[in-house]
């Protein structure tokens, strides 16, 4: 029973980070500071879509899940728990293309480099 709550903790962890590196550039405008945390989470999330990595929270998650006598996955966090919101899989019953991954990823580093940009533009 631990574990079950365990990786359900963590998914909500994850799920809070997927939205602070989407979103928190927006809490950077109001909090300046934030962004000595927001810049690398927001790399790190650009990356994992751009280049195909698994989280790490992934990793514990699925860990967990086994130590709780439950079966993992082996797709990506936003594969598995954020895309099935957008895209039922009968808009791509292979699966969501890698170009699709990529694209994501290049509109977290760009969305956020953008609003960084206008931020920086302010302060001067």
């Amino acid at each position: 029973m631990f574990y079950r709550i365990a990786a359900d903790v963590t998914v909500l962890l994850h799920f809070s980070f997927v939205l602070f590196v989407v979103f928190g550039a927006a809490l950077v405008w109001r909090w300046p500071r934030l962004a000595f945390a927001h810049i690398p989470a927001f790399i790190w999330g650009g990356c994992i879509e751009i280049l195909g990595w698994i989280c790490p929270l992934t990793h514990l998650e699925n860990h967990l899940r086994h130590l709780g006598a439950v079966s993992g996955y082996d797709k990506s966090f936003v594969d598995h728990y954020i895309l099935p919101l957008f895209y039922p899989d009968l808009w791509f019953p292979a699966g969501f293309p890698r170009q699709g991954f990529i694209l994501i990823g290049i509109f977290v580093l760009l969305g956020n480099v953008t609003v960084y940009f206008f931020l920086w533009r302010k302060r001067r």
